[in-house]
């Protein structure tokens, strides 16, 4: 194989875990110095009318998580688009697929080999050690052609193996925290429809305050949990959807060199 190096880029695990962590104390903050502003609340403590911040704020302390897990995500979804994205490469990669594949089956190794430095990233990668590994094989008569088709593919699999890890990178993170936002909101849901039906079996007249501050409570974090994970779920996806075309582009690729090597007598 050669030393061509995998494309890097996207957080580490101790990067992963600082942006996790800042995410929680940036949630916090919000929490208590925007949403808890003391504009917010009349008199009494309780938010002004139509003053979502306030309401917000009457969530609890499931809203500073609820929050952070939403700072979470988008913080994520930033680093896969940068690092996804880079990994593309420069140009088209079909236009990029369709000059390597003319270049090949004109034997013109170097100038592929050229393309591949100019276009860069983890499909140009693959494709670059597919076209050392099989311009090296092709000058080697020692070898009958069901070798070198063996060597090139062997080469193709490792340089793949090296791109892909990358490209799945933290995107368990999104998806983690997707479904924990769902969660965490229907821990709220609960608590605040506990605390309504507290303040409704109070003896005597139900207390009002009470009642109306556990509803909030609980459509209040049901309606942050559902944002949060509807919005991992669509970047998980999107994601998804993008490494699954970089991989199959991967795969035509080396089909393609290996197809080179099939064809010739």
């Amino acid at each position: 194989m050669s030393n061509q190096k995998s494309t890097s880029g996207g957080f580490n695990f101790m990067t992963a875990l600082i942006a996790i962590v800042i995410s929680i104390v940036i949630g916090i903050g919000i929490y208590v110095f925007v949403l808890g502003a003391s504009g917010n609340f009349d008199a009494e403590g309780h938010p002004k009318q139509g003053n979502y911040l306030g309401m917000m704020h009457s969530g609890g302390f499931i809203v500073p998580i609820l929050m952070a897990i939403f700072i979470i995500i988008v913080t994520f979804s930033v680093e896969r688009l940068m690092t996804i994205s880079k990994a593309k490469g420069k140009g088209s990669a079909a236009a990029f697929l369709r000059n390597i594949k003319s270049l090949i089956s004109n034997n013109q190794f170097d100038e592929a080999i050229a393309a591949c430095d100019q276009q860069e990233g983890s499909l140009a990668n693959v494709v670059r050690s597919g076209v050392e590994k099989l311009k090296n094989v092709n000058g080697d008569n020692s070898l009958n052609n069901e070798a070198k088709i063996a060597a090139v593919q062997k080469d193709l699999e490792e340089a793949t193996s090296l791109e892909l890890p990358m490209l799945s990178k933290n995107l368990s993170i999104i998806s983690t925290n997707a479904t924990i936002a769902t969660l965490w909101g229907l821990i709220g849901t609960v608590l605040g429809m506990i605390r309504s039906f507290a303040a409704m079996s109070a003896a005597g007249s139900p207390d009002t305050a009470a009642l109306a501050t556990g509803i909030s409570e609980a459509l209040i974090n049901t309606a942050l949990g559902i944002s949060g994970s509807v919005v991992g779920i669509i970047m998980y996806n999107y994601f998804t959807s993008r490494v699954d075309a970089i991989t199959h582009s991967m795969d035509e690729a080396g089909y393609s060199i290996l197809h080179s090597l099939k064809a010739a007598k």
